[in-house]
């Protein structure tokens, strides 16, 4: 398990939401600032090809660490969409096996942001990677979001 300041998660994000019933329920850690880590073991019923994680959960993980990286302070959050992911499958991600995935933000600037996020194995080799170009979340689309409704907290580990 990483060790930092655990950001919150939703109820219901594909990524982080913990009564998703499909979802991936990520507890992402704030490792030092601008940096995240979390720990996470891919099912079999995630899996493309026998025994290793699909490309597009691939590219969901990445899409969701190389953002939350921007997000700073878990009391007051920047939300970010993603504009561009571009993601380098390095190797085959395995399921059923500890990935280590870590998030890096970028340059900002203004509205935008540059992200980064990669998957690694147990002995550190990196499986795969994305860049991302992040734009801040327009303020009336945060205005009439109930985070309390959406379940967005940190939760106990």
């Amino acid at each position: 398990m990483a060790v930092g300041i655990k950001q919150p998660n939703s109820r219901h994000c594909f990524v982080c939401g913990l009564e998703n019933p499909v979802g991936l329920k990520l507890n992402i850690y704030q490792i030092e600032p601008g940096v995240i880590e979390t720990m996470y073991t891919a099912p079999e019923h995630f899996q493309g090809y026998p025994g290793v994680l699909h490309g597009g959960i691939v590219a969901s993980i990445l899409d969701e660490i190389s953002g939350r990286a921007q997000m700073g302070d878990p009391s007051e959050p920047r939300f970010m969409f993603t504009g561009k992911l571009e993601v380098k499958y390095r190797k085959n991600v395995p399921v059923g096996k500890p990935l280590k995935i870590i998030g890096k933000a970028g340059k900002s600037r203004g509205r935008t942001a540059e992200g980064w996020a990669g998957i690694y194995d147990e002995c550190g080799t990196l499986l795969a990677e994305a860049t991302a170009l992040l734009i801040d979340v327009p303020d009336e689309t945060l205005d009439s979001a109930n985070l309390e409704e959406l379940g967005w907290k940190v939760y106990p580990d």
